[in-house]
C-alpha cells in the first residue's frame, strides 16, 4: 500500500502504469447484496475512500478486509482530492459511500471528474440501487423515470421543486429522510395532488415496507416515520381539456367502487367511457 505523501517527495517513473479509481456500489441494507466482484476489488485496492469510515468499517469487518480507510465526504472533498490523485498515480483506490452508488446523491462526482481530467482510469463496480429497487416494486411505468434525489429542506424550495414537476409525465423517484417525510408528503399533496405513489421504507432491511396509496393516504399511514424512504410518484397524466360527462363518470365510479373494483381499474374504465382525464377520474373517485 502506498501512503499518502506530498507530491514533492514522490518520483514519477517513466512508463509506469497509473492506478485505477473504482466506484464501488455497496449494499443499501442487506450485506448479502454485495457482489463478489465488489468484495474482491475492496480487498485488492491500496486505499478505500469512504463517505463515513465508521459505516464502511462495518462492511469491511463483515468481509474480513482490513485495507486502509480514509474519509471522503462533502466537507473534506476539496482538501482530500489532491492526495487521492497522488495515490492514483501508482495505486488503485476504491470509492464507496455509506450505501448504494457513490456519486449519485452521495459524494464522489468531484473526485471522478478530477481523476478523468488527469487521465486516470475510472471503473464502475455496479450493485444495489435504491432507485431501481423501488421502481421494481412500485407497479408503475419505469421505462421513463426522473430521479429527483432528496427533496429540498426548505418548505418554499420543496414547493417550487414539485411545482416545476407538475407537468412531468415520467415517473418520479424522490429520496427522503424520516424527519422530513411528512413535510414532503404535504408538499406533494398540495402541489402535485393526490396522484398514486408507492413509498418504500427500509429497502432490503429487516423492517422493509412498501406502502401504496396517495400522498394523503400516506400521511395517515406514516404518523411517525422511521428509517430511510424512497417515494415513487406517478408522473403527470396527459391533459384532457374537454370533460365529456363528469356526472356520468362520478356515477360510474360509485358503482364500480361498490362492486369492489380497484381504483386503478375503475379509473381506466371511466376515462375510456366518459372522456375524462385520469387526473379528473382520480379526483372523482376520492369524491365518491
Amino acid at each position: 500500500m502506498t501512503p499518502l505523501v506530498p507530491l514533492r517527495y514522490r518520483v514519477r517513473m517513466p512508463n509506469v502504469q497509473m492506478g485505477t479509481l473504482y466506484i464501488v456500489t455497496t449494499p443499501i441494507g442487506n450485506l448479502e447484496d454485495l457482489t463478489p466482484r465488489a468484495a474482491r476489488v475492496l480487498s485488492e485496492v491500496a486505499l478505500i475512500a469512504a463517505e463515513d469510515t465508521r459505516q464502511s468499517r462495518k462492511l469491511l469487518t463483515h468481509l474480513g478486509i482490513s485495507n486502509h480507510l480514509v474519509s471522503y465526504n462533502e466537507h473534506n472533498a476539496a482538501k482530500r482530492t489532491p492526495g487521492l490523485l497522488q495515490t492514483l498515480e501508482t495505486d488503485d483506490i476504491a470509492l464507496v459511500s455509506d450505501a448504494g452508488v457513490p456519486a449519485v446523491s452521495d459524494p464522489g462526482a468531484d473526485l471522478v471528474r478530477a481523476a478523468a481530467e488527469h487521465g486516470i482510469r475510472v471503473v464502475p463496480i455496479p450493485g444495489p440501487s435504491a432507485v431501481t429497487a423501488a421502481l421494481s416494486v412500485a407497479g408503475m411505468r419505469s421505462a421513463d423515470f426522473k430521479f429527483v434525489g432528496f427533496a429540498p429542506r426548505a418548505a418554499g424550495a420543496r414547493r417550487k421543486l414539485f411545482g416545476e414537476l407538475q407537468t412531468e409525465q415520467a415517473t418520479l423517484v424522490v429520496f427522503e429522510a424520516p424527519h422530513r417525510v411528512r413535510a414532503t408528503l404535504e408538499a406533494i399533496a398540495e402541489v402535485l395532488g393526490d396522484r398514486p405513489m408507492a413509498i418504500c421504507r427500509e429497502i432490503t432491511k429487516l423492517h422493509e415496507e412498501i406502502f401504496r396509496g396517495t400522498a394523503t393516504e400516506s400521511l395517515a399511514h406514516f404518523e411517525n416515520p422511521r428509517g430511510e424512504f424512497v417515494f415513487v410518484i406517478e408522473g403527470a397524466l396527459e391533459r384532457v381539456d374537454a370533460i365529456a360527462d363528469p356526472d356520468g363518470a362520478r356515477d360510474a365510479l360509485a358503482t364500480l367502487k361498490a362492486r369492489g373494483e380497484s381504483r386503478r381499474d375503475a379509473v381506466v374504465q371511466v376515462t375510456d367511457a366518459f372522456g375524462v382525464s385520469k387526473r379528473e377520474a382520480y379526483k372523482l373517485w376520492l369524491a365518491v
